[in-house]
Protein backbone atom coordinates (compact mmCIF):
# COMPACT_ATOMS: atom_id res chain seq x y z
CA UNK A 1 0.00 0.00 0.00
CA UNK A 2 1.14 3.52 -0.70
CA UNK A 3 1.99 5.75 2.24
CA UNK A 4 1.15 8.88 0.26
CA UNK A 5 -2.17 10.57 0.99
CA UNK A 6 -4.45 11.06 -2.02
CA UNK A 7 -4.17 14.43 -3.70
CA UNK A 8 -6.94 16.93 -3.27
CA UNK A 9 -8.66 18.54 -6.25
CA UNK A 10 -6.68 21.73 -5.73
CA UNK A 11 -3.39 19.86 -5.65
CA UNK A 12 -4.25 18.00 -8.85
CA UNK A 13 -5.23 21.25 -10.53
CA UNK A 14 -2.00 22.94 -9.40
CA UNK A 15 0.07 20.00 -10.66
CA UNK A 16 -1.71 20.01 -14.03
CA UNK A 17 -1.28 23.79 -14.38
CA UNK A 18 2.42 23.47 -13.57
CA UNK A 19 2.87 20.80 -16.24
CA UNK A 20 1.03 22.87 -18.86
CA UNK A 21 2.94 26.08 -18.08
CA UNK A 22 6.27 24.22 -18.07
CA UNK A 23 5.45 22.63 -21.42
CA UNK A 24 4.53 26.03 -22.91
CA UNK A 25 7.75 27.62 -21.62
CA UNK A 26 9.79 24.72 -23.00
CA UNK A 27 8.07 25.00 -26.38
CA UNK A 28 8.68 28.77 -26.42
CA UNK A 29 12.40 28.25 -25.79
CA UNK A 30 12.87 25.36 -28.22
CA UNK A 31 10.67 26.59 -31.09
CA UNK A 32 13.29 29.02 -32.55
CA UNK A 33 15.87 26.23 -32.61
CA UNK A 34 13.49 23.78 -34.26
CA UNK A 35 12.56 26.40 -36.86
CA UNK A 36 16.18 26.62 -38.02
CA UNK A 37 16.61 22.90 -38.65
CA UNK A 38 14.37 22.62 -41.74
CA UNK A 39 15.88 25.80 -43.21
CA UNK A 40 19.31 24.19 -43.18
CA UNK A 41 18.01 21.54 -45.58
CA UNK A 42 16.40 24.02 -47.97
CA UNK A 43 17.28 23.85 -51.65
CA UNK A 44 16.55 27.58 -52.07
CA UNK A 45 18.96 30.46 -51.73
CA UNK A 46 16.86 32.39 -49.20
CA UNK A 47 15.58 31.74 -45.70
CA UNK A 48 11.92 31.33 -46.52
CA UNK A 49 8.97 29.08 -45.68
CA UNK A 50 7.59 26.98 -47.25
CA UNK A 51 10.75 25.25 -48.39
CA UNK A 52 11.16 24.97 -52.18
CA UNK A 53 12.77 21.58 -51.68
CA UNK A 54 15.23 19.60 -49.58
CA UNK A 55 18.98 19.57 -50.18
CA UNK A 56 22.30 19.14 -48.38
CA UNK A 57 23.93 21.91 -50.43
CA UNK A 58 24.44 24.22 -47.45
CA UNK A 59 26.17 21.55 -45.39
CA UNK A 60 28.34 20.83 -48.42
CA UNK A 61 29.06 24.54 -48.80
CA UNK A 62 30.11 24.69 -45.15
CA UNK A 63 32.42 21.66 -45.37
CA UNK A 64 34.02 22.77 -48.65
CA UNK A 65 34.55 26.43 -47.70
CA UNK A 66 38.11 27.34 -46.72
CA UNK A 67 36.78 30.35 -44.82
CA UNK A 68 34.41 28.29 -42.68
CA UNK A 69 36.94 25.52 -42.11
CA UNK A 70 39.53 28.06 -40.93
CA UNK A 71 37.02 29.42 -38.43
CA UNK A 72 36.31 25.89 -37.16
CA UNK A 73 40.03 25.23 -36.72
CA UNK A 74 40.49 28.52 -34.87
CA UNK A 75 37.55 27.78 -32.58
CA UNK A 76 38.97 24.39 -31.61
CA UNK A 77 42.53 25.70 -31.15
CA UNK A 78 41.41 28.56 -28.92
CA UNK A 79 38.71 26.52 -27.18
CA UNK A 80 40.92 23.55 -26.28
CA UNK A 81 43.88 25.69 -25.18
CA UNK A 82 41.74 28.01 -23.03
CA UNK A 83 39.88 25.03 -21.55
CA UNK A 84 43.10 23.35 -20.43
CA UNK A 85 44.37 26.58 -18.88
CA UNK A 86 41.01 27.23 -17.23
CA UNK A 87 40.94 23.72 -15.75
CA UNK A 88 44.43 24.18 -14.32
CA UNK A 89 43.88 27.66 -12.89
CA UNK A 90 40.29 27.01 -11.78
CA UNK A 91 41.19 23.79 -9.96
CA UNK A 92 44.09 25.44 -8.14
CA UNK A 93 41.89 28.38 -7.19
CA UNK A 94 39.11 26.12 -5.91
CA UNK A 95 41.54 24.03 -3.87
CA UNK A 96 43.12 27.13 -2.37
CA UNK A 97 39.80 28.77 -1.54
CA UNK A 98 38.42 25.58 0.02
CA UNK A 99 41.20 25.44 2.61
CA UNK A 100 41.71 29.19 3.11
CA UNK A 101 40.23 30.59 6.29
CA UNK A 102 40.11 34.37 6.05
CA UNK A 103 37.60 37.18 6.20
CA UNK A 104 38.80 38.17 2.73
CA UNK A 105 37.81 34.85 1.22
CA UNK A 106 34.38 36.10 0.07
CA UNK A 107 35.96 39.15 -1.56
CA UNK A 108 38.56 37.09 -3.40
CA UNK A 109 35.89 34.60 -4.52
CA UNK A 110 33.76 37.46 -5.85
CA UNK A 111 36.72 38.79 -7.86
CA UNK A 112 37.46 35.32 -9.25
CA UNK A 113 33.83 34.84 -10.30
CA UNK A 114 33.36 38.40 -11.61
CA UNK A 115 33.80 37.46 -15.32
CA UNK A 116 30.54 35.50 -15.00
CA UNK A 117 28.53 38.61 -14.02
CA UNK A 118 30.37 41.52 -15.64
CA UNK A 119 28.94 42.29 -19.11
CA UNK A 120 31.11 40.74 -21.79
CA UNK A 121 31.33 44.04 -23.67
CA UNK A 122 32.98 45.70 -20.66
CA UNK A 123 35.33 42.74 -20.30
CA UNK A 124 36.18 42.88 -24.01
CA UNK A 125 36.96 46.60 -23.92
CA UNK A 126 39.07 46.20 -20.79
CA UNK A 127 41.01 43.30 -22.27
CA UNK A 128 41.63 45.22 -25.47
CA UNK A 129 43.15 48.22 -23.68
CA UNK A 130 45.15 45.89 -21.40
CA UNK A 131 46.40 43.59 -24.16
CA UNK A 132 47.09 46.19 -26.87
CA UNK A 133 50.27 47.64 -25.28
CA UNK A 134 51.51 44.08 -24.69
CA UNK A 135 51.10 43.06 -28.33
CA UNK A 136 48.45 40.48 -27.51
CA UNK A 137 45.84 41.66 -30.01
CA UNK A 138 45.53 40.07 -33.43
CA UNK A 139 47.10 36.75 -32.34
CA UNK A 140 46.12 33.45 -30.78
CA UNK A 141 47.72 34.06 -27.40
CA UNK A 142 45.60 37.09 -26.66
CA UNK A 143 42.39 35.23 -27.49
CA UNK A 144 43.43 32.16 -25.49
CA UNK A 145 44.19 34.27 -22.41
CA UNK A 146 40.96 36.25 -22.79
CA UNK A 147 38.85 33.12 -23.12
CA UNK A 148 40.70 31.57 -20.18
CA UNK A 149 39.71 34.55 -18.03
CA UNK A 150 36.07 34.11 -19.08
CA UNK A 151 36.03 30.33 -18.63
CA UNK A 152 37.98 29.87 -15.38
CA UNK A 153 35.07 30.85 -13.06
CA UNK A 154 33.02 27.90 -14.36
CA UNK A 155 35.78 25.50 -13.33
CA UNK A 156 36.06 27.19 -9.93
CA UNK A 157 32.31 26.75 -9.34
CA UNK A 158 32.14 23.08 -10.36
CA UNK A 159 35.31 22.02 -8.53
CA UNK A 160 34.25 23.97 -5.42
CA UNK A 161 30.91 22.16 -5.50
CA UNK A 162 32.74 18.82 -5.69
CA UNK A 163 34.97 19.79 -2.78
CA UNK A 164 31.91 20.45 -0.60
CA UNK A 165 31.58 16.70 -0.05
CA UNK A 166 35.32 16.02 0.04
CA UNK A 167 36.75 14.64 3.29
CA UNK A 168 40.13 16.28 3.96
CA UNK A 169 40.90 13.49 6.43
CA UNK A 170 41.64 11.29 3.40
CA UNK A 171 44.53 13.59 2.44
CA UNK A 172 45.79 13.64 6.04
CA UNK A 173 45.62 9.85 6.14
CA UNK A 174 47.67 9.62 2.95
CA UNK A 175 50.25 12.02 4.39
CA UNK A 176 50.44 9.99 7.61
CA UNK A 177 51.24 6.93 5.49
CA UNK A 178 54.20 8.68 3.92
CA UNK A 179 52.68 10.10 0.75
CA UNK A 180 54.12 13.39 -0.46
CA UNK A 181 51.69 16.27 -1.22
CA UNK A 182 52.01 15.56 -4.95
CA UNK A 183 51.33 11.84 -4.52
CA UNK A 184 48.42 12.51 -2.14
CA UNK A 185 46.87 14.88 -4.66
CA UNK A 186 47.35 12.48 -7.58
CA UNK A 187 46.16 9.35 -5.78
CA UNK A 188 43.48 10.74 -3.44
CA UNK A 189 42.25 14.24 -4.31
CA UNK A 190 42.38 14.16 -8.09
CA UNK A 191 40.22 11.03 -8.65
CA UNK A 192 37.50 12.47 -6.41
CA UNK A 193 37.40 15.97 -7.94
CA UNK A 194 37.95 14.80 -11.52
CA UNK A 195 34.20 14.77 -12.38
CA UNK A 196 33.95 18.39 -11.22
CA UNK A 197 37.02 19.31 -13.24
CA UNK A 198 35.60 17.61 -16.31
CA UNK A 199 32.24 19.34 -15.91
CA UNK A 200 33.95 22.69 -15.50
CA UNK A 201 36.10 21.94 -18.54
CA UNK A 202 33.00 21.28 -20.63
CA UNK A 203 31.45 24.56 -19.49
CA UNK A 204 34.74 26.31 -20.22
CA UNK A 205 34.94 24.84 -23.71
CA UNK A 206 31.32 25.77 -24.46
CA UNK A 207 31.96 29.32 -23.21
CA UNK A 208 35.03 29.72 -25.40
CA UNK A 209 33.45 28.07 -28.44
CA UNK A 210 30.40 30.35 -28.24
CA UNK A 211 32.21 33.61 -27.42
CA UNK A 212 32.05 36.36 -30.06
CA UNK A 213 32.40 39.74 -28.27
CA UNK A 214 36.02 39.42 -27.17
CA UNK A 215 36.88 37.99 -30.58
CA UNK A 216 35.50 41.16 -32.18
CA UNK A 217 37.88 43.24 -30.06
CA UNK A 218 40.99 41.06 -30.07
CA UNK A 219 41.04 38.82 -33.17
CA UNK A 220 42.84 39.55 -36.41
CA UNK A 221 41.83 38.32 -39.87
CA UNK A 222 43.51 34.94 -39.27
CA UNK A 223 41.86 34.32 -35.88
CA UNK A 224 38.20 34.55 -36.91
CA UNK A 225 36.31 31.92 -34.92
CA UNK A 226 33.11 30.16 -35.92
CA UNK A 227 30.75 32.49 -33.99
CA UNK A 228 32.66 35.49 -35.38
CA UNK A 229 32.24 34.13 -38.90
CA UNK A 230 28.52 33.60 -38.31
CA UNK A 231 28.19 37.14 -36.97
CA UNK A 232 29.94 38.52 -40.05
CA UNK A 233 27.75 36.40 -42.31
CA UNK A 234 24.56 37.75 -40.73
CA UNK A 235 25.75 41.34 -41.19
CA UNK A 236 27.19 41.04 -44.69
CA UNK A 237 25.35 38.27 -46.51
CA UNK A 238 22.60 36.16 -44.99
CA UNK A 239 23.24 32.72 -46.44
CA UNK A 240 21.45 29.46 -45.52
CA UNK A 241 24.94 28.12 -44.76
CA UNK A 242 24.58 29.88 -41.41
CA UNK A 243 21.58 27.68 -40.57
CA UNK A 244 23.63 24.56 -41.33
CA UNK A 245 26.35 25.81 -38.98
CA UNK A 246 23.71 26.59 -36.33
CA UNK A 247 22.33 23.04 -36.53
CA UNK A 248 25.84 21.59 -36.16
CA UNK A 249 26.51 23.80 -33.12
CA UNK A 250 23.16 22.77 -31.62
CA UNK A 251 24.08 19.11 -32.04
CA UNK A 252 27.44 19.80 -30.38
CA UNK A 253 25.67 21.52 -27.47
CA UNK A 254 23.37 18.51 -27.02
CA UNK A 255 26.39 16.19 -26.91
CA UNK A 256 28.02 18.40 -24.26
CA UNK A 257 24.82 18.35 -22.19
CA UNK A 258 24.65 14.56 -22.37
CA UNK A 259 28.27 14.27 -21.26
CA UNK A 260 27.72 16.71 -18.39
CA UNK A 261 24.69 14.74 -17.24
CA UNK A 262 26.75 11.54 -17.28
CA UNK A 263 29.44 13.26 -15.22
CA UNK A 264 26.84 14.53 -12.76
CA UNK A 265 25.48 11.04 -12.25
CA UNK A 266 28.99 9.67 -11.78
CA UNK A 267 29.66 12.32 -9.14
CA UNK A 268 26.48 11.34 -7.29
CA UNK A 269 27.51 7.68 -7.38
CA UNK A 270 30.93 8.52 -5.99
CA UNK A 271 29.36 10.53 -3.17
CA UNK A 272 26.91 7.71 -2.48
CA UNK A 273 29.77 5.19 -2.23
CA UNK A 274 31.86 7.43 0.01
CA UNK A 275 32.12 6.24 3.61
Amino acid sequence: MSNHAPRTTGQRFAWGATVVVSALVFAFLVAPILAIVPLSFSSGSFLTYPLPGFSLRWYQDFLQSDRWMLSVKNSFIIGIASTLLAMLLGTLAALGLSTWKSRWKAVVLAVVLSPMVVPVVITGVGLYFFFAPLGLTGNYWGLILAHTALATPFVVVTVSATLQGFDMNLVRAAASLGASPVVAFRRVTLPLILPGMASGGLFAFATSFDEVVTVLFLAGPEQRTLPREMFAGIRENISPTITAVAVILTALSIILLVVMEALRRRTERLRGNAP
